[in-house]
């Protein structure tokens, strides 16, 4: 695919600022899309937009299809009579003990999730289960994942958040007459989840439409595995190593690398490619296809998967005892064009990555990704350093998997150190602006870095540490930052400089 010459910022939804807790798809998302657009940036890359499971990683959902209804505008209920004025009142002033810098995400998800329940309650009262709109929502996704996420999600609450492998064996593998009566005792509860859901899409819808007016466009992210406490493993175990009653012989991961000297055990389910194959990969058309209604452009994250992937025995405490297996390669890329036509993917080939890997990437023509914080080995050529950038690629100071680049420079040698100034002919302080003036200055295509680089921000801003589980995906930006006009002025004169402004 060809990208236009251009950049963009990287903010997850949930790292907006805002009184409610957590950032939403309202106010604050929109004005960071006027922040963009008047700095001449056309990306807005965000993570993952599937319900987080244990943790809030939004890299282990419940869900492959479904929003996440914590990113939920609840006063735009307010007109409707779904909530009241007052309850938004309260409900933000509950959030106010909680620090502006991080999204307490246990204790938020759980408050916004009882007044999502009672503007479900109210919509209910009022009618809304025979809403036209709503009833062609439902119609449009019951069949693909939206009847299952329901069911799942219900069950799950009224199992008091245990992993389906936990359940009861009728539910566990789904005996009809169970979930019969699983749909009648819970009807009102799986009515709420699709009313949450019919209104997530809804509110992406109006910002992206909102964005697409303002020339910015979202790059999205697709994770290869979906997570084991999943609506997806539960309702489609046929297309898992997965036996029964659930559970796995091997689990998915990677082995040790930069990240991690034991590896990193994911602990996802690993797909039966050939039960895939077998059904035209089916499931993964509909993957692709549901999220290319959502974003623009899409990360394939952990692309090499598709090549070879590790396998990791389910009895393994740590990623260090796998082995390679062979993925599908070519042939889901060709199911996926024959259904869907050419679908705008960026591979994420980072890590261990190998010729064939190289070679199933271009033979589909994808852009690749290029990591400024990689590239000071002392190898003067390495290949992510800004010179040796080819157009077909996507160049990052940092991911949400790596540090803040100030909280990274800091933590270098100092011979590290003098490399980084050396190459960028820049002092300490002006390093981490030097690293977005080259990435900007390259012959990449796109250029994206973390929105916590734009405004120099220090370790405690990271996104995501990998392998670690807890006090990840909770750092959110301030409205000071978000209305700080000369960043985002001097983020434009570059961009403009450069050639890469959407304007």
């Amino acid at each position: 695919m060809n990208l236009q010459r251009s950049s963009g910022l990287i903010l997850h939804p949930t790292s907006l600022p805002g009184s409610g807790g957590v950032g939403t798809l309202g106010a604050s998302a929109r004005r960071f899309v006027d922040r963009l657009a008047t700095a001449g940036q056309r990306w807005w890359q965000i993570l993952p937009l599937n319900p987080p499971g244990l943790g809030g990683s939004p890299y282990s959902a419940t869900s492959a299809f479904a929003g996440n209804p914590i990113l939920l505008d609840l006063g735009a209920f307010i007109p409707k009579g779904w909530l009241s004025r007052d309850d938004i009142i309260e409900f933000e002033t509950d959030c106010e003990k909680f620090p502006a810098r991080r999204f307490a995400i246990d204790e938020v998800t759980s408050k916004k999730a009882g007044l999502l329940r009672r503007a479900a309650d109210n919509w209910r009262a009022a009618g809304g289960l025979d809403d036209p709109d709503f009833l062609a929502f439902c119609e449009e996704h019951d069949q693909r994942w939206l009847d299952d996420f329901a069911l799942f999600s219900a069950l799950k609450d009224a199992h008091n958040g245990e992993s389906w492998q936990r359940w009861p064996t009728e539910l566990v593998r789904r005996k009809p007459a169970a979930l019969r009566e699983a749909r009648h005792r819970l009807s009102e509860e799986i009515g709420a989840v699709k009313f949450a859901q019919w209104r997530f899409f809804e509110q992406w819808g109006a910002l992206r439409d909102y964005a697409a007016e303002r020339d910015v466009c979202f790059l999205g992210d697709l994770p290869i595995f979906v997570a084991m406490d999943s609506a997806d493993a539960w309702a489609n175990r046929r297309f898992f190593e997965l036996d029964e009653d659930g559970q796995p012989e091997a689990v998915a991961g990677v082995p040790p690398d930069y990240f991690s000297e034991t590896g990193q055990r994911w602990g996802n389910p690993l797909y039966d490619w050939q039960a895939l194959a077998e059904d035209g990969y089916r499931w993964w058309v509909d993957r692709v296809d549901q999220v290319c209604r959502t974003v623009d452009l899409v990360r394939v994250d952990h692309f090499r998967g598709f090549e070879s992937y590790w396998r990791i025995p389910a009895d393994e405490p740590t990623a260090i005892h796998g082995e390679w297996i062979e993925g599908p390669k070519d042939e889901i890329f060709y199911a996926i064009q024959n259904a869907l036509g050419r679908v705008p993917f960026v591979a994420e080939d980072l890590g261990i990555i190998t010729d064939e890997v190289h070679r199933l990437r271009d033979r589909h023509e994808l852009p690749g990704m290029k990591v400024l914080h990689f590239a000071f080995d002392g190898d003067p050529d390495h290949p992510f350093l800004p010179h040796t950038y080819p157009e077909r690629a996507v160049a990052y100071t940092g991911t949400h998997d790596n540090d803040t680049t100030r909280g990274w420079y800091d933590g270098l040698t100092e011979e590290e150190k003098h490399r980084v100034r050396t190459y960028l002919s820049c002092s300490d302080d002006d390093a981490v602006w030097s690293m977005i003036e080259r990435l900007w200055e390259s012959r990449a295509a796109l250029t994206i870095v973390p929105t916590q680089d734009l405004f120099e921000l220090a370790s405690e801003a990271r996104m995501n540490v990998p392998g670690e589980a807890d006090g990840n995906w909770d750092w959110r930006m301030t409205p000071e930052e978000l209305t700080n006009e000369h960043v985002f002025l001097r983020l434009g004169e570059l961009t403009n400089r450069t050639n890469r402004s959407s304007r």
